[in-house]
């Protein structure tokens, strides 16, 4: 599991988005990995609005129902 340690999202490793911040800006050094998702969420990472949609749903609707 790659994350983004700036924005602290989860994401695929061949999630579109981070592909393209990459190729742009070179986040590259910003990647962090965890051996697995919830040890990143327990870090406080959320899922990546773009590779992990229905996650990110989820996650977004228990954000705005506290």
């Amino acid at each position: 599991m790659a994350v983004i340690k700036k924005q602290k999202y989860i994401g695929r490793m061949d999630c579109p988005a981070a592909l393209r911040a990459i190729a742009k800006w070179g986040y590259v050094k910003d990647r962090v990995f965890f051996a697995d998702e919830q040890t990143a969420i327990e870090a406080g990472f959320r899922p990546c609005a773009a590779c992990q949609r229905e996650k990110y749903k989820i996650w977004k609707s228990l954000q705005t129902n506290h």
